[in-house]
């Protein structure tokens, strides 16, 4: 891909994400974040791709603005608003990190130690996803937590939430999560109700394949995609039926990370062990299927009895499209070549970063919509 630029910065990245830009703005993102892990000394680092000059693309290294030493392996990471950064620690602890802009320094701005834990030991914390004021943190002694700014308690824990680990969750809606674990579950979570009991279950079949990653699409919040172990893109919608809609071959290894584009939710991207970035894009059109150079087949398939019979096998025009004779699935690998494990990936506007177990970090302003 043109402009896509590899900044070597003697660290495995494990997390990454852009600084968010006002939603009335034009502005493209300049800022992002990466956490690091498996170092001696683990980091949370401060990036900017400003454009210098009055070059129209832009075409140098990310500069690094400022970084602070993290306690362990950076599990998750994200930006609570525009000047504060919640990280999720191998260590069980849950830090919110604030960037002054005018100095570019970082500082602890607010630390829950111990968020999760074993009887004897810490539980990694193994994720986190915040509406401010709130933050929810899920981690490996499968527990979830529900926390506040400027709250130095836990607001409300549901102990035993899961019996395996929790990998990932996100907002449903004000209220409402759903998580994945290490069975291949999806569990729904109404914090209105005071139980600790799921409002809903939905799993795959068969092999229990452990579930690392999910996201909501952003305009349609029953729509969910997750990855996994097995290297599969599940699409699920939680309004129909306890399993997913569609699968499809995906990577060959673990799939890390899976993001819908936030204001083109046609666009999904994802990113896996075996080194590759994908980028899938949906087309409403009675075209037959083509594919874009670099890109391979992304193959649309039902394991035992995953997709229901009513319902068409065919992901093209939409997510869930019920005609399979209107769209068109295009698949594209964004790196230019194979490269050790992506661990991570952040989309907005027309810019793209991943990071990498090869300590470079993988930026691009050219993502094609």
């Amino acid at each position: 891909m043109e402009y896509i630029n590899a900044k070597f910065v003697s660290q495995k990245i494990s997390k990454t994400r852009w600084r968010p830009v006002s939603s009335t703005s034009l502005q493209q993102p300049e800022v992002f974040a990466t956490g690091s892990w498996d170092n001696e000394d683990n980091k949370v680092s401060i990036w900017s791709v400003a454009e210098q000059g009055m070059q129209e693309e832009y075409e140098g290294d990310p500069q690094l603005l400022c970084e602070y030493k993290h306690d362990g392996d950076v599990m998750d990471l994200q930006f609570l608003d525009q000047e504060r950064i919640v990280t999720a620690s191998s260590t069980g602890s849950v830090t919110i990190f604030r960037h002054y802009q005018n100095s570019q320094t970082l500082s602890v701005n607010q630390r829950w130690e111990r968020a999760h834990y074993h009887s004897c030991d810490n539980a990694p914390c193994t994720g986190v996803v915040c509406n401010s004021p709130e933050i929810v943190t899920v981690g490996e002694d499968g527990r979830i937590n529900l926390l506040r700014v400027d709250h130095k308690g836990i607001v409300r824990t549901i102990d035993n939430a899961d019996s395996s680990t929790i990998h990932a969750v996100t907002f449903l809606r004000t209220t409402e999560i759903l998580t994945v674990n290490s069975i291949g579950q999806l569990k729904m979570w109404d914090f209105r109700q005071q139980g600790n009991e799921p409002s809903q279950i939905l799993s795959l079949t068969g092999d229990r394949v452990p579930l690392h990653c999910v996201d909501r699409h952003p305009n349609q919040q029953h729509i969910v995609a997750t990855g996994g172990q097995d290297g599969m893109l599940c699409i699920w919608d939680v309004r129909q039926g306890n399993m997913p809609y569609s699968l499809m071959e995906a990577h060959s290894a673990e799939m890390w990370e899976v993001h819908f584009h936030p204001s083109s939710p046609d666009h999904l991207f994802t990113c896996s062990e075996d080194g590759s970035l994908w980028h899938w894009e949906n087309y409403t059109t009675t075209d037959t299927p083509s594919f874009l150079q670099g890109g391979r087949n992304a193959t649309i398939t039902s394991r035992s009895t995953i997709v229901p019979a009513s319902i068409n096998q065919s992901l093209i025009s939409s997510w869930l499209t019920s005609d399979s004779t209107k769209g068109r699935l295009e698949t594209t690998n964004m790196l230019p070549s194979q490269t050790m494990s992506v661990n991570s990936l952040d989309v907005l506007g027309q810019c793209l970063v991943c990071g990498t177990d090869g300590e470079a970090i993988y930026v691009t302003k050219q993502v094609p919509m």
